[in-house]
This record gives structure tokens, sequence and C-alpha cells, in this order.
């Protein structure tokens, strides 16, 4: 009786055993799409997957216009149809000394720049006609046309020209709004790289707000850096948004060659609406005059250096460094405390920590402003309000 019950035992136990390696083959488990260990690994198999799932997967189809443009190709198209005839190429001549001789020798030079009325008047760099003795700008059309320069403004390198051509060959470009930018905005530069007319090359904004010295120690704020090819040639011609408007005058490129490395630099169209008015009125740019000559940069604000006798700043009030004279004997001997100076803190409330950020405020006002100066005294606090005045003669210019 217990042999019988052994071997039902052991009759049992080994069909268990077959029943339980069949269900742990691999195929077992795949067939269920689960994981099988394997080399001390898991390899996992998901459902097979056949070719009608995938012809019944949705198609992703390429967007085209209706011509067979894509969207991005249909907006470049667009943009230079509608701003191509509008830019210019400028050629110069110029003359100038030789170094080491007493011949006059001949210089040619190119740019680009945009018409901005049916007048005849073209918008360009001043760099790029300054010192011309004669200045040729050729069209659309391909016929070229002698101009004049109208104004310049080298503190911000803008030019106004002026050529006699028939109006129905001139296209004005549409003005846009630099305020609106954002880096990462697609933009379109046109111009004249190498004297080839009215090329194209895009990008977008890489930054704003930039600095850019262009005359003497003098600097252009919120500067537009770009990633468009710009070249010599370039210069002076227009910076477009996706609507075709001008939003900037290319001005410069940062490289050590000479031509484009990626990072190009345009003056924004609001400072061009401010300075264009007063090209066109009085030939240059009437800026407001605060009489401080000189100042010295100190980390607690502009310390005044010397003050224009009469101007501005002395009439109302303000203090430069005190002269001390002393006597020693029959030798009268002077020093000048600069610490007597007083020391501008503020504008109208705004920091000032630079002779440039000085300057850049004050130049967008008007001659009869009055501005508030904050200025430390004595180690007192207190506000100074200033009247702007001029130089220069507002009256209208003469033909």
């Amino acid at each position: 009786m217990m042999t019988r019950v052994i071997f039902a035992s052991f009759i049992s136990a080994l069909a268990a055993s077959v029943l339980t390696a069949w269900w742990l083959q691999p195929s077992t488990f795949e067939a269920h799409g689960l994981a099988v260990a394997q080399d001390r690994g898991a390899r996992f198999k998901s459902t097979p997957y056949s070719e009608e799932d995938e012809a019944n997967q949705p198609k992703v189809k390429p967007i085209y216009m209706a011509d067979g443009l894509t969207p991005e190709e249909a907006v470049n198209i667009a943009v230079y149809q509608a701003a191509n005839r509008s830019v210019v190429n400028i050629t110069t001549k110029a003359v100038q000394s030789g170094r080491f001789s007493l011949l006059e020798l001949q210089s040619e030079g190119s740019g680009s720049g945009s018409i901005i009325d049916k007048a005849g008047h073209v918008l360009t760099n001043n760099h790029v006609v300054e010192g011309a003795t004669q200045i040729s700008v050729t069209l659309y059309s391909g016929e070229s046309f002698d101009a004049t320069i109208v104004g310049a403004d080298p503190v911000n390198d803008i030019a106004i020209l002026k050529l006699e051509a028939p109006e129905d060959q001139l296209y004005p470009v549409e003005f846009g709004d630099s305020r609106k930018l954002r880096a990462g905005m697609r933009v379109f530069a046109l111009g004249n790289p190498f004297g080839l007319e009215r090329t194209l090359t895009t990008g977008i904004i890489s930054n704003l707000n930039r600095s850019l010295q262009i005359h003497g120690n003098r600097t252009i704020r919120s500067i537009i850096q770009i990633d468009a090819a710009i070249n010599p040639g370039n210069s002076g011609g227009p910076l477009l948004d996706a609507h075709g408007k001008l939003i900037g005058i290319n001005t410069a490129i940062a490289t050590t060659s000479g031509q484009s490395a990626g990072v190009g630099f345009a003056i924004p169209v609001n400072l061009v609406t401010r300075v264009v008015p007063q090209l066109l009125a009085y030939g240059k740019v009437v800026r407001p005059e605060v009489g401080i000559t000189k100042v010295f940069e100190t980390e607690k604000g502009l310390l005044i250096a010397q003050m224009k006798p009469g101007g501005p700043a002395e009439r109302a009030g303000l203090r430069g460094p005190k002269v001390v004279r002393a006597r020693r004997g029959p030798f009268i001997s002077e020093s000048v405390d600069r610490a007597a100076a007083d020391r501008i803190m503020a504008v109208d409330g705004r920091k000032i920590s630079t002779a440039d950020d000085f300057l850049g405020y004050v130049e967008d006002k008007k001659p009869g402003d009055v501005v508030r100066l904050t200025i430390v005294r004595d180690g007192q606090e207190i506000e100074v309000p200033l009247t702007l005045t001029t130089t220069d003669p507002l009256g209208e210019r003469t033909p």
C-alpha cells in the first residue's frame, strides 16, 4: 500500500515538472507578450507589427501652397517682391592725398540704401558716403543717377541722399516699428554685397539692445544683432521683417576677416525715424546741450570735471572742481579740489553710471526741455532743474 502511494506521488511530481518546463519555454512567453529572463538580462517583445498595421498609420504630408511653395518659401518670396525695388546700389568716388607724395589718389566705394519717398530721398549709412566727391545711385531698373548728400548724422551713422529720378521709378520702403522686435524673430537683409545687386539673405534676431561704437567714443544704443549674412556692400541696406517692413539699417559685421562671420548689426528704425526729419529739415541733427563738457566716471556717479562758461549747467547752479589758491612767500600756487564738484547720480529719477548713459538720455530730449538732475553736494543729495539749450541754429535749410 505504501509503495503505491509513493509511486503515485512520484508520477504526480514528474507530470508537474514536465508541465512547468513546457510553460516556461520562451516561445510561450513571447506568444503572450511577456518578458523572458535570458543571459542575466531581460528581453521584451511586443505584439508583432504587421504591414497592415503600417498601412493603417496616418501619413504626414508636406504642406505646400497652391503653386508648390512651402509656407517659408512663400514668405521669403513675398518679402523680396515687396521690398527689392526699394533697394538701391550706391557707388562713390573720393579723392585722397598720397601718403608719401603730392599726388591725389582716387578711391571708390560701394554700399546700399533704401528709397524713403517719391521725392527721391535715399536712406543709407553715413560711412558709405562720408568724404565722397561723387555719388551714383543705381535703381532696380538698372538706371543710374547722380546723388547729393542732403544731411548726415555721423554720431548715429545715418545719412540721407537726394537724386532726381522719375516718380514712377521710385518705390519707397515701408517703415516698421523696432519696439515690437523680439529675439528669435525672422529677419531679411537686402543689399548689394560685393556689388551683387538686391541680394537677399535670411536669419533671425540674435539679440536686442546691443551697443556698438560707431564714431569716436560715441556709442549707438539699442542696436539689433542678427545672424543673417551681411558682407561689404550691405552697409546702408534695409533689414526687413516678415511683412517686408523696414526695421533697421544693416551697418556692421563682427569679423576678423572683413567678411560675414555670422554676427551682424543693424541700426533700429525707430532711431532712424527720430533722426531723418531733422536731416531733411536742417541737414544735421540739432542736439540739446547740457553745458557739461567733461566728467569723471566713478562708482558713485559722474563727477563734474568741466563746464561751459555761461552754459545751461552753470546757469542752473551746478558746481565743478574748486580752484584753491595759496600764497607761499612771493609765489601763489593753485590746486584743483575735485571733491568739491557736484556728482550726478540720476537724471529725471533714472540712475546714471556712465557718460554715455547721461548723453544718451539727454539726446532723446529737445532744446528747451527741462531735466531734473539728482546730485550729491557736500554729502547731501539734492535735485537741480536744468533747461537744455542748443548752440546750433534751428533755421530751415536753404536750397
